[in-house]
């Protein structure tokens, strides 16, 4: 687990994730033609806070569904 340093909305955060589950989000945002934090940002703006999901947890759901629904297209 490793600690990355992001600006949402102009204040700095930081979250804890594994590797690769950031370098996917590396490779959505540059997919996207947006950047990362950018990507962040949304992903944080569709949060729900009354669920209890931290900003880790809704990116790990995040790319989740992004391979899940890649898998999906392939089919």
């Amino acid at each position: 687990m490793m600690k990355y340093s992001v600006s949402l909305h102009g204040h700095a955060t930081s979250v804890s994730l594994e590797p690769e589950f950031w370098t996917q989000i590396c490779q959505i945002a540059k997919a996207r033609e947006q950047s990362v934090a950018s990507l962040i940002s949304e992903i944080d703006d569709q949060r729900d806070p009354q669920d209890g999901t931290g900003l880790s947890g809704a990116l790990r759901l995040f790319v989740l569904k992004d391979v899940l629904s890649r898998l999906e297209g392939a089919r």
